[in-house]
């Protein structure tokens, strides 16, 4: 579900609109803009905030009618003690989703004095909360069905061209999160790796982008041992995705990878039958690349950048992989498989140093919902980041916080490789208990082929299973904001 959006200046007193969206610091006054606002609303405004029945606390809303031939709701959204960009997102997240639980179809949003980064924010905020995932359930007749938000005016005192870039650019991120998003809440049986391939497909002929898609058998030619041990226990084609912006010339290019499991089992080493229905999940990181992707290209930032995604389902089957195999990655290493749960960082052995051997990148980061240990570390609160580049590792830290996904890094010490040593074959696929998240990224670490790289563990952070506020339960649209704003940070 998308709304659209538009920016414009004017007075808010008299935008003509079922519901205007105010976003307020908390500890100041009412600003004097709000003036003939508050007058409309027979002096609401300022005497919620001065009686503290309104202290615009994070989060916080306040609903008021206002007479006149302006807006007939305005409600107050709290940013708490520090308006920055990002809290001013939030705020305009919280606007949309509440005007689609109103039935509010047109709606407009004002903050004092948005810059540029304020407006991308507002407009990708905006999109993130009235985002809903209605298509599978059965829908009443047009008469009766409930109204939502369609539509979304960003009000600015004075509008230049900045303003205008700024909105483009926050429209291209929304699109991007809708597209991870929907594929990630989508079921497994419907988002298979052949229905994320024809999605990359037409995000490719749609901004231009060059589109290879591989299966089994061209998988096997190129000796891709530890991605196919995962896809050999289910019948659906493994997918084997590679996605190509040329922005930058012949520079060398930005990879992104992603994890693309459409549904996770375990496997053999099967996982609780309890909330394994979350396990659809398991694709986010592919997901956010080709949200990513589709960003990009909207925005058409002047660097060269390749998305690959690896995409099967990890099943349990006469065929599948069994504990104790050993299989042989592409780079020539072997791995001894002691858990088939950790199927992900099969994948992406492959995928990584497929892309390092085929792409020379500039830097090479993967998303993936790749441990539970990242959530005991970080919570579902920060993205783990891991790397062998620190400057790399450092970008998309800043990334994080120009994108509202913070993020944190773990340490690689060398201490940790003795986990993963195995007594048969070059590297086992699974250490201890203590440091899961670590040890997964020291095996990935053994498959980028020298390039500089940083890995995201999203596994806490890509979906969340309880409501935000900001949004619902379900998929966050995280890493695709992190993704484009690394990329943009090196755009020239």
């Amino acid at each position: 579900m998308r709304i659209m959006l538009a920016i414009k200046a004017g007075d808010p007193a008299a935008c003509r609109v079922p519901l205007l969206a105010i976003a307020l610091a908390s500890g100041k006054a009412v600003p004097r803009d709000l003036a003939r606002l508050d007058r409309a609303t027979g002096g609401a405004i300022a005497r919620a905030v001065k009686a503290k029945d309104f202290k615009a606390g994070r989060d916080e809303t306040l609903l008021l009618y206002a007479e006149g031939v302006g807006p007939q709701r305005v409600m107050l959204i709290g940013m708490g003690l520090s308006v920055t960009a990002g809290g001013i997102g939030r705020a305009a997240a919280i606007a949309g989703r509440r005007a689609n639980a109103m039935g509010v179809q047109r709606a407009a949003f004002w903050v004092a004095s948005p810059d540029a980064e304020a407006i991308e924010s507002i407009a990708a905020g905006a999109s993130l909360g009235a985002w809903e995932y209605r298509e599978l359930k059965t829908q009443p007749p047009a008469s009766e069905r409930p109204k939502a938000l369609e539509s979304l005016t960003i009000l600015v005192a004075k509008l230049d061209a900045a303003g205008r870039a700024a909105l483009a650019n926050g429209r291209a991120i929304a699109e991007g999160h809708i597209i991870a998003r929907t594929l990630a809440m989508m079921p497994g049986n419907l988002c298979t790796p052949e229905y994320i391939a024809a999605t990359a497909q037409a995000v490719a002929k749609r901004h231009g982008l060059k589109c290879t898609v591989r299966g089994r058998k061209e998988m096997r030619a190129l000796g891709m041992g530890s991605f196919l041990a995962v896809a050999q226990g289910t019948p659906q084609d493994p997918k084997l995705i590679v996605m190509e912006y040329n922005g930058g010339g012949s520079e060398r290019p930005i990879c992104l990878v992603g994890k693309g499991l459409c549904f996770d089992s375990g496997g053999i080493s099967i996982k609780p039958a309890d909330r394994m229905e979350w396990m659809k999940f398991d694709m986010c990181g592919a997901a956010g690349v080709i949200g990513a992707m589709e960003a990009i290209a909207r925005m058409k930032l002047k660097i060269n950048v390749v998305g690959l995604v690896g995409s099967t389902t990890n099943m349990p089957s006469g065929t599948a992989m069994n504990p104790g195999d050993v299989v042989k990655a592409l780079n020539g290493k072997t791995i001894e498989i002691i858990n088939t749960d950790a199927e992900g960082r099969l994948v992406l052995a492959d995928l990584l140093s497929y892309a390092a051997r085929e792409f020379k990148p500039q830097a090479m980061i993967d998303a993936a919902t790749l441990t539970g240990a990242v959530v005991v570390a970080l919570g579902n609160t920060a993205t783990g980041v891991m790397g062998t580049d620190q400057k790399v590792v450092d970008e998309l830290l800043a990334a994080g916080r120009r994108a509202g996904e913070p993020s944190w890094q773990l340490p690689m010490w060398d201490e940790y490789k003795d986990q993963i040593k195995s007594d048969i074959a070059d590297v086992k696929n699974i250490g201890s208990r203590g440091g899961g998240a670590i040890t997964a990224a020291i095996f990935l670490a053994e498959f980028i082929e020298g390039a500089p790289w940083a890995h995201l563990d999203i596994a806490g952070t890509a979906y969340t299973e309880m409501d935000l506020g900001i949004i619902g339960r379900g998929p966050t649209g995280v890493p695709v904001r992190t993704f484009v704003e690394f990329v943009r940070g090196r755009a020239r």
